[in-house]
């Protein structure tokens, strides 16, 4: 059973979590850079290699969750998180940054949102959706918090200071995850909504990816994969240089630091009238819909150069479509697959998105190097029209299924 103790304890250490591995990139990249002098390709190329580490160990990771329960990999993924950062902070040569940077990714796949979900997922069942959005809530103000907190530590005691901070307030979640419960929620419950045709496997089961699977399942898990690939690839480059789109647009460091800090703020709102008014919305709905709002959100960052009220409203509805995406990211497994070792399907769709978000921060890096903010700008808006495309595929392949006599608890 998922307690509502449980809930606010995954909460803080996902809102730390993702505060101190994956928002770190976008606070000190380039101070890490100036400090060690470095070209920043070499500070990206770090933070690169920790999400292709997030690839190379996600299907072991989530068959481990699922197996084992999400106490011990988490609270080992904290540690590590802190070990990460600590290396960062005393790292003078490049390969030391790199060593950071892999044990970090090590970390944001034990800790974060994935893995927690599926921690939830194999709690509770179908029953973890409104949970999963509950703890969205505490992560989607880790930009809000700890870039302005970082920022403020590092100007008042330089990066080195503000990167062993980091790994303080990483260990704060020890207590957090060691409180996880090794409980899972009765038998697996098999197939998801409307296919119909799935076993229940057990966590010893076989782990051959598609085995059991209907062609069904599988075109819709495939849609799933290249949604999530794609917004994986433009939020890993925002998070490394929203910042610095928004201040080569023309904002003062400031100004952009401040607009960037709105993200976390519609986060969190949006997923806080999800978790409110979402509950007779199917998940392939809501990702249709928010799908459709983040092209149009980036539209506006163009004109952030001349109307600061532009600027931050492109943060705000991308954080907030972000935010309801964040969601349904953990609710449209469930939905296709059911709870059936759910770490592990997801571990493997996920795959492609960790390993083409590691080349997002350099590639976006280039763009901007060779056409400015606005290149970057109109890579994000085709690759998330892109995104919007395959959410109305899987819209209609699952939208027959809300019609069924007897609908999946997840889709009313």
């Amino acid at each position: 059973m998922i307690t509502r103790a449980l809930v606010i304890k995954l909460g803080l250490g996902q809102l730390i979590s993702w505060g101190t591995a994956y928002y770190l990139i976008g606070n000190f990249g380039t101070l890490i850079a100036q400090h060690h002098g470095w070209p920043s390709s070499v500070v990206y190329a770090g933070f690169s290699a920790s999400l292709l580490t997030m690839a190379v160990i996600s299907p072991f990771c989530g068959r481990m969750i699922d197996r084992h329960g999400g106490r011990i990999i988490m609270t080992l993924g904290t540690c590590l998180n802190a070990l990460g950062c600590l290396i960062l902070a005393f790292a003078d040569h490049q390969i030391m940054h790199f060593i950071g940077w892999i044990i970090l990714g090590l970390a944001m796949r034990a800790t974060l949102y994935d893995a927690a979900f599926a921690t939830l997922a194999r709690i509770g069942g179908r029953d973890a959706r409104r949970a999963m959005g509950q703890i969205t809530l505490f992560g989607g103000l880790a930009s809000t918090v700890f870039w302005p907190l970082g920022h403020l530590i590092q100007s008042e005691f330089g990066i080195t200071i503000a990167l062993v901070a980091y790994t303080g307030f990483a260990l704060l979640t020890v207590p957090m995850y060691a409180a996880i419960p090794d409980a899972r929620h009765g038998a697996p419950s098999g197939t998801g909504t409307g296919t119909g045709t799935g076993t229940n496997p057990t966590d010893d089961a076989d782990d051959t990816d598609d085995h059991g699977l209907a062609t069904h399942q599988r075109l819709c898990g495939f849609l799933y994969a290249v949604i999530v690939t794609l917004l994986n690839v433009v939020n890993a480059a925002m998070s490394a240089h929203m910042i610095a789109i928004l201040i080569g647009l023309g904002l003062t460091t400031a100004a952009a630091i401040n607009a960037a800090s709105l993200r976390g703020i519609g986060q969190s709102a949006a997923r806080a009238a999800e978790i409110l008014f979402g509950k007779r919305i199917a998940p392939a709905s809501l990702t249709l819909f928010a799908t459709a709002i983040l092209p149009l959100c980036f539209v506006l960052a163009f004109w952030g150069d001349q109307f600061a009220i532009a600027a931050m409203t492109f943060t705000l509805l991308y954080g907030a479509a972000n935010g309801v995406l964040t969601i349904t990211r953990g609710t449209l497994p469930l939905m296709i697959f059911g709870n059936a070792r759910y770490g592990h399907q997801v571990g493997r769709l996920l795959v492609p998105g960790f390993i083409l978000s590691a080349l997002a921060p350099s590639l976006y890096e280039r763009a901007i190097t060779h056409w400015g903010p606005t290149g970057a700008l109109w890579l994000s808006i085709a690759l998330l029209a892109c995104a919007f495309g395959a959410a109305m595929w899987l819209y209609l392949l699952l939208r027959p299924q809300s019609s069924e006599t007897h609908p999946d608890p997840i889709a009313r």
